[in-house]
This record gives structure tokens, sequence and C-alpha cells, in this order.
């Protein structure tokens, strides 16, 4: 029997589906209708993997209604889809096209199929990307102002006084949404225990890397996009770097890493030996953000409070 893959473009009103080999196409609209329809067709199809992307948010009904039927579907980053597009030679773009190179990637590349977080986890990632939102905001607003003439910069004190105030509020929500839950209360709280490691970084932790604690050391480093990656060509070396991955967790893991040079006796100790042995400060730094996601994890993994203990190599 023919195995079947599927792509499927996510615009805000309507869902473009390509289905590969047969080149089935169709269209459905994204409200409760449109995805019914969808999880139905897709079901008798019984397709080996389903691909969409990524798209901000707007692909969540469509992904938890399929995978909620069971079938094996996963969302993927759209960076991904564009570089495959481009080493197959497909430059040109409409929603029905993106379908098409979307199963096209899902049957050549096959990416894993990972567990959707519940409805719980999902809404914490809400809360914490609006709160990078207004994180962001406050800082655009502060630049500003250096620039402004006095009396917009008045307005802009006024206006970044109320962003402060909204961040405040949204920050005592989150932290009193993860004290009602047994689960993540518990959580935190392990992760915590670590120096160095404060309520954001913990809190992007569960939200927004809920698969800690049941990776290894190496899929874990490559989601958060800390796992280095080799730059070599014929005879010439590169130097390894990191990119990719979740960046608001890596983003979290920096600040914490920060403060865990000067705090973590741990982290502290690894960082000065990186540094004593010639490396750079930022690979160095990177080198402490990869370890102090290594020990979260597996703390995760075993349920273990933090434990000080003489430092260890990488």
């Amino acid at each position: 029997m023919t195995e079947r893959f599927v792509g499927i473009d996510v615009a805000k009103d309507q869902l473009d589906i390509a289905v590969r080999p047969s080149g089935d196409r169709w269209v459905v609209a994204t409200d409760l209708t449109g995805v019914a329809e969808l999880v139905d067709r897709l079901t008798g199809l019984a397709p080996r993997l389903i691909v969409l992307e990524a798209t901000g948010g707007y692909e969540w009904p469509a992904l938890a209604a399929l995978a909620a039927r069971g079938l094996p579907v996963v969302a993927v980053n759209p960076r991904q889809v564009r570089d495959f597009g481009k080493a197959v030679g497909r430059l040109a773009k409409t929603d029905r096209l993106d379908a098409e190179i979307l199963a096209l990637f899902a049957e050549r590349v096959q990416p894993a199929v990972r567990p959707l977080p519940d409805e719980a986890t999902q809404q914490l990632q809400a809360w914490l990307a609006r709160r990078r939102q207004l994180v962001e905001m406050i800082t655009a607003e502060e630049n500003r102002q250096q620039q402004a003439p006095p009396a917009i910069r008045r307005q802009i004190e006024r206006h970044v006084q109320w962003l402060r105030e909204q961040l405040a509020e949204l920050e005592r929500q989150l932290a009193e949404r993860v004290r009602q839950s047994p689960v993540w209360r518990e959580a935190e709280s392990l992760l915590r225990s670590v120096p160095g490691v404060g309520p954001v970084l913990a809190r992007t932790l569960l939200g927004d890397l809920p698969e800690l604690g049941q990776l290894d050391r190496r899929q874990i480093a490559a989601l958060a996009g800390l796992a280095p990656l080799n730059r070599d060509s014929g005879t010439r070396r590169g130097r390894r770097a990191v990119w990719g991955g979740r960046a608001p967790v890596r983003g979290a893991l920096y600040m914490a890493s920060l403060v865990a040079t000067r705090h973590n006796p741990v982290i502290g100790a690894f960082y000065h030996r990186l540094l004593a042995a010639g490396k750079l400060k930022k690979v160095a730094l990177t080198a402490c953000m990869r370890k102090l996601l290594t020990i979260l994890n597996a703390m995760m993994k075993h349920r273990t409070a933090w434990k000080p203990a003489p430092a260890v190599g990488a």
C-alpha cells in the first residue's frame, strides 16, 4: 500500500492541503467546520506523516485536532522548509505551492513526531509570549525616550510606567498559575534550587521546553539550539557555532548563565576553566548555557533538587 504524505499550508482564513504521491489538493476554512472536514478526510487517507509550518499560533486548531484523532502530525520550523524548497529548486511562492513543498518535505525528510503540549502548557506558552512582548515594548520605548523632545519624552515616560504595571500584573498571574498546578509547583521548586535559575528561566522551561527531563542531553541541547554545529569544508576547519532551536529558551538560559558564572560554584568553575584554556568569553558562556541545561535536564529526569558538588568537566 502506497504511503501518503500530507503538507498543510496555514493561513489566517484557510488551509491549503497537498498529498503525495497522489497529487491531491484541496482547501478548507480554518473554522470548526473546516478543521473537522480536514480531520475526517485525512483520517480516511491514513497518511504516514502530516507536516505544517509553525505560524505563530494559527496552526494550533488544526494541529491539536489532528493529534487528538491520533494522526501523525508535526509542526516544523518555517526556515527548514524554505531552505528545503531552495534546495529542490522550488522558488515560487503561493499557498498551493507551499502546501506541495510541505508534502514533499514530509516525504523526503520525515521529521520526528513529538507529543503536543497539553492545553495548560499551551496557555502558559501564550502568557510567556505576552511577557516577552511587554519587555520588548518597554525596551523600545526607553530607546525612543532618549532621542525624543521633552514633551514627547514625558508622554513616553507615562507609557513606560503603564507597561511596567502591566508586566508586574502579568508576572503576578504567571506565578499564580504555576502555584495552582502541583506538577508545575514541584518542577519550579526543583529548577529554582539551582543557583542562577530564577523564575523567568524556570517558567520558560516549563512552558517552552516541556520535553525537559524526557530527552537525553544531546537531544535537549538541539531543541534549545545549543548543539554545536560543524562548519568544515575540505581542509578548512571552521569555528563551531550554535543556532536555530527555541530562541526564547536560549535567551532565558543566556541571562541565567551570566548569573550562574558568578553565583553557581559548578558553572562558575567551569566558566573560568574554559577562559583559562583560552576560550573566548562568548564561547565559554555558550558552553555554560549547555552545561546548565544538561544539569537541569538530569534533575527533572530524576526529580532531584540541586546538590552542591565539586565542579566537573563538560
